[in-house]
């Protein structure tokens, strides 16, 4: 109002906003809104490298802030902001210590990314027909704490998973470690969803076991919290030395394997396990190699399961198999220990030809761009890497035009490690959404 009571007029010394005021203050709220805007889609791009950012570090393919900065094509902020936030959960530790390797600007060293030592673990289980074996696996691989068991694995696959889970309890109780979930690792192939045991040949279970259903009640029973998961035992070796072993970088990655009888294999296609329609994918043993040879527990004669195991390498070695550990370990000192014996050599040297045969199919089939060979394919190998290569440059057609490389696995219980990675994929995915806020 002025002095008479009207309203006040432009003009007449009053503060009536102006249209140039108006259109300031409404630039002013757009530019705040803007901003926002800009910061929210910060935070969300920097939340959503969590998973990828940690997968790095776990595969060992970032150890530097440097070169996450540059693995995840984001700005140096981003990538230290998604540092810092997996070290606030506790999964990786950031070192700015002078002394870094990958380099920054200019020179200067970066901060260096390790996996976080005292970090959760993955609760994992492998179960073979001489008994099973628990462990606490932490990101990277690692495996903290292991516990094997020996008993006689009986035809009810809750007895045997029962004390399974009960060791890995056992473990996390005594480290006091926070666990993120648990993966199983069984000699049979595993149907998805399902999650039952196809064809456990080498144990007393029967066909369609619900393996799975019954680990997760076990786990769960045992307070135990997080997903609990089970797949094929070479499978899993697979996936362990695709991210942590021998099979890094490769595109097409065959893994043949004996476990502690019969042989397995797998096929990793760009960092993916091909299990196939029904998790039967890659059933290597059942291929044939010598057609009058072996009965073969599948209903088959002469497969790679029983030519080129454990017990047949003993077999042809005229060796008696004996209770005191498992055959796979008796093979394996028989080789390393007696290879000079001539019964010895000439037994490895029919399994390497046996093996060789296998592999040469596989190879004109699948095209693969490496091959590791783990358990007693593994010591065949270093015992005569050039009779093995030779075989299978001469039966393959990709042998003939320059070869695969075929190498040794190199990670102790892989197949653990495998299983381990099963229960820590959720975490790898969505680092938030699995292990909730970081601390305050």
């Amino acid at each position: 109002m002025n002095g008479n009571g009207a309203p006040p007029r432009v003009g007449d010394g009053t503060t009536a906003p102006t249209a140039s005021a108006a259109t300031a203050a409404s630039a002013a709220t757009a530019a705040s809104a803007a901003t926002a805007a800009s910061a929210r889609s910060k935070l969300e791009r920097g939340r959503g490298a969590l998973g990828p950012a940690l997968e790095l570090v776990h595969t060992g393919r970032a150890p530097t802030r440097a070169v996450l900065t540059a693995e995840l094509g984001v700005t140096r902020a981003t990538a230290g902001a998604v540092a810092a936030e997996l070290e606030a959960l506790g999964l990786i530790r950031v070192d700015s210590r002078p002394g870094g390797t990958g380099g920054g600007a200019q020179g200067r060293p970066s901060h260096r990314l390790a996996i976080d030592e005292n970090g959760p673990v993955a609760l994992a289980a492998q179960v073979h027909p001489d008994g099973f074996r628990a462990a606490l696996v932490g990101l990277g691989g690692r495996i903290v704490a292991t516990a094997p068991g020996k008993i006689t694995v009986s035809a009810d696959p809750a007895q045997v998973l029962g004390a399974v889970v009960d060791a890995g309890a056992a473990l996390l109780a005594e480290t006091g470690r926070r666990c993120i979930g648990a993966g199983l690792a069984v000699p049979s192939a595993v149907a998805e969803p399902d999650g039952t045991a196809l064809n456990p040949l080498h144990l007393a279970w029967p066909a369609g076991a619900p393996v799975r259903a019954i680990f997760e009640q076990r786990v769960k029973a045992a307070g135990i919290d997080g997903p609990a998961l089970a797949g094929n035992d070479v499978n899993l070796a697979a996936l362990a030395e695709h991210r942590h072993g021998a099979g890094r970088s490769a595109q097409h990655l065959l893994c043949v394997a004996t476990g502690h009888r019969g042989v397995g294999g797998a096929l990793v296609l760009d960092g993916r396990l091909h299990s196939g329609s029904s998790g039967l994918a890659l059933e290597v043993g059942h291929l044939t190699v010598n057609p009058e040879g072996r009965a073969c527990h599948c209903g088959g004669r002469g497969c790679l399961d029983v030519e080129a195991d454990p017990l047949a390498f003993l077999t042809a070695a005229g060796r008696t198999p004996g209770p005191e550990v498992s055959l796979l370990q008796q093979a394996r000192d028989l080789l390393r220990e007696e290879y000079g014996q001539p019964a010895v050599r000439a037994a490895a040297e029919e399994l390497i030809d046996r093996l060789g045969l296998g592999l040469a199919g596989l190879v004109n089939i699948l095209n693969p761009d490496r091959i590791i060979l783990g358990g007693l394919h593994r010591e065949l190998l270093y015992a005569d890497p050039e009779r093995l290569r030779a075989v299978v440059a001469d039966r393959s057609l990709w042998g003939r035009s320059g070869g695969v490389p075929i190498l040794p696995c190199t990670l102790d219980h892989n197949s653990l490690v495998g299983a381990a990675e099963l229960a820590w994929q959720p975490v790898l995915d969505d680092p938030l959404g699995a292990l909730g806020a970081a601390p305050a």
